[in-house]
């Protein structure tokens, strides 16, 4: 009868029992690595959105300048096979913990950057093409983009930082043994400094 009587108490305190140790667990960061993996992995969608918006806008940029003089379509060239390349890239499922392919990644976008800078350089000398509407709304779309582009590259870099930061400091360092083995460190973007602080892209045509 004893015992009985004894388990409507018990059951109560066990249950006190596993909800204090979940909350204390909680407390000491149980929580955090599937946590910030979810905020990079976030981060790193942005990127790729920027990204296909820019490539997106690419085609109607060429067509816009497409006077250019002969010696000059080469610039449209570049554009036009850097945005193959940047597109045709393959994106494996490991990327985010992948240095090689995030690395592939990065320089065929870095080159795309480049080709669009040069022909955004040559526009300058065609007034008739600068001046036009079409020009000007795509300009303003592209160099917002390029900010953008920036910025979620600066979000990204910071999230996988955080994230790489508890695999590899305690406690973090033990809940990766204990609770998530299978947790890698992501790769990140190779981005200067001084681009990191200042995510601002201007194609020369802003007057001092």
């Amino acid at each position: 009868m004893a015992r009985t009587l004894a388990q409507p108490f018990t059951r109560p305190f066990a249950l006190l029992a596993v909800l204090f140790a979940a909350v204390s667990l909680s407390g000491c960061g149980i929580n955090n690595i599937p946590t910030y993996e979810q905020s990079a992995k976030a981060a790193w969608s942005q990127v790729l959105n920027e990204y296909k918006r820019r490539s997106d806008l690419i085609p109607n940029l060429v067509e816009t300048v497409k006077g250019f003089a002969e010696q000059e379509k080469s610039v449209l060239t570049d554009v036009v096979e850097a945005r193959a390349k940047a597109t045709q890239v393959q994106l494996p499922a490991d990327i985010l913990t992948n240095p090689e392919a995030m690395k592939n990644f990065q320089n065929a976008q870095n080159q795309l950057s480049g080709a669009l800078a040069r022909l955004m350089a040559v526009v300058e000398r065609y007034p008739d093409i600068k001046s036009g509407q079409n020009f000007l709304a795509l300009q303003s779309q592209i160099e917002g983009t390029e900010n953008r582009i920036s910025i979620s590259r600066r979000d990204y870099i910071n999230a996988v930082r955080i994230y790489n930061t508890e695999l590899n400091t305690i406690p973090g360092r033990w809940w990766k043994a204990f609770m998530y083995p299978g947790s890698q460190e992501m790769a990140t973007f190779d981005i200067p400094a001084e681009e990191v602080k200042t995510p601002k892209v201007d194609f020369g045509t802003k007057k001092n």
